[in-house]
């Protein structure tokens, strides 16, 4: 690799993240042409997408996933949530290093690896890159039928990702497993990407200050660029009170789940979660800082399982099948 592409390189992104480079502009526009003219030419005199623009920023992911992942059919209503593709990729990247840590280095892929996807999201975007990158099978979750219902038809319209994929509604809005998972059913790790803000006057503050930093100047009303229903951003009690209820309710299905993750990205609920984590008397917990940008954030997973307990599920699960 030269010199001058390592200098643009994104290096917060992890080391097989797809865009951890300055984005092929000239490509993408060839996937998607209609990104063509989102494009201009910045301060600095290099093309750029308008990232506070939310119709730029939908078709920038759509390149990105038909170009980088093969995904052709990627479409969802607008007022949803439009999940920025490197980060996302990011998540499952990590988790991918904690399967295979907790596998004596050994990565464990294809459809032995069944993952839980809280909040899938209308855009199905975890299990798609999911997919896509390791070949594990995903359980994507929601509470609202018309985001499940987009997932689905997403999942429908691109063979690769057929039969990979199940989407399941989540008819109880205050449960995480409960309802989705049945008794003996394993999953290799639970995955979500809270609600984060605790009203809707907060998220409009968040898009406020993120679309300032976008243009540098300050605008009355924005467009949330990344979109969103209020499902998607707002919950009781905000990011705090959704991951302590996960914890809590994580523990009736310990055995189960190998590893339980959640995003969090304020800091200040660190010290309640850790708090909330040793109550339920976890065997492992680990934190995995993960950051995109100026943003930072960072993961938080957890397994009951003891020694032995992992042991029998490595050999069960992840050991390939000609060593059995």
């Amino acid at each position: 690799m030269s010199t001058e592409k390592n200098t643009q390189e994104k290096i917060r992104l992890h080391i097989r993240n797809k865009n951890r480079e300055r984005y092929d502009l000239d490509a993408l526009k060839i996937a998607v042409p209609e990104l063509a003219e989102h494009i201009t030419v910045n301060k600095y005199g290099t093309e750029s997408v308008d990232f506070a623009n939310p119709v730029a920023v939908k078709l920038l992911n759509k390149a990105l996933l038909n170009y980088y992942y093969g995904i052709k059919n990627w479409d969802f209503p607008d007022e949803n949530l439009c999940p920025p593709i490197p980060g996302r990729a990011d998540y499952l990247h990590y988790m991918a290093d904690l399967l295979g840590q907790s596998n004596f280095g050994d990565l464990p892929e294809g459809d032995n690896i069944k993952v839980l996807d809280i909040g899938v999201g209308a855009s199905c975007i975890y299990p798609v890159i999911g997919v896509s990158e390791y070949g594990w099978d995903f359980i994507g979750s929601d509470i609202d039928p018309q985001s499940a219902e987009s997932s689905n038809n997403i999942v429908t319209s691109n063979p690769s990702l057929e039969g990979k994929i199940e989407v399941r509604l989540q008819e109880n809005p205050k449960a995480f497993f409960e309802g989705i998972l049945s008794n003996g059913e394993k999953i290799d790790f639970s995955m979500c990407n809270p609600p984060f803000h605790s009203s809707t006057e907060e998220a409009q503050k968040g898009s406020h200050r993120k679309v300032k930093n976008l243009k540098g100047k300050k605008i009355e009303r924005p467009a949330l660029n990344f979109g969103g229903i209020s499902s998607e951003l707002i919950c009781e009690g905000g990011e705090s009170r959704f991951i302590h209820d996960m914890i809590t309710e994580s523990q009736k299905f310990a055995e189960n789940c190998f590893w339980f993750s959640t995003l969090v990205s304020k800091q200040s609920n660190l010290k309640g979660i850790y708090k909330a984590l040793n109550e339920m008397e976890v065997a492992q917990i680990k934190t995995i800082p993960i950051g995109t940008g100026n943003k930072s954030s960072r993961i938080i997973a957890w397994s009951f399982l003891s020694k032995e307990e992992q042991k029998e599920w490595r050999e069960m699960r992840w050991r390939k099948t000609e060593d059995r």
